[in-house]
């Protein structure tokens, strides 16, 4: 299955994904924060990232933006995984080059849907 980045700076958000990812075969690494995220990525080459967008520092949707704009990260499929869930934030967040959007709380079934549609 895929090696998954998790970036999220809520230690319960990260237990519910990885609980869920884990559960499905899936091997996870996790970041806290935006920039860590983006340093993980590169030295973890993932298949796949879920991110959040509410963090202190550089914000999911900046971290984004600097991964896929990074000759060595760009290739990575990013799901945005977060609370806001505006139409404005959606396409914001898929303009910065995530390849999907999802809203918390996050159904298991849709989740992995969304997952297995970019990797």
């Amino acid at each position: 299955m895929a090696k998954v980045l998790i970036v999220d700076d809520s230690p319960t958000e990260v237990h519910v994904l990885q609980t869920m990812l884990t559960k499905n075969g899936h091997e996870v690494v996790v970041a806290t924060s935006g920039e860590d995220g983006v340093d993980m990525a590169k030295s973890e080459m993932p298949d796949l990232i879920l991110m959040d967008v509410v963090m202190p520092g550089m914000n999911g949707f900046q971290a984004t933006r600097a991964l896929t704009k990074d000759p060595d990260t760009q290739h990575i499929p990013i799901i945005i995984v977060t609370t806001k869930d505006q139409e404005t934030d959606r396409v914001w967040g898929l303009r910065q080059g995530a390849k999907d959007y999802i809203t918390k709380p996050v159904d298991s079934t849709d989740l992995l849907t969304k997952i297995t549609a970019v990797i």
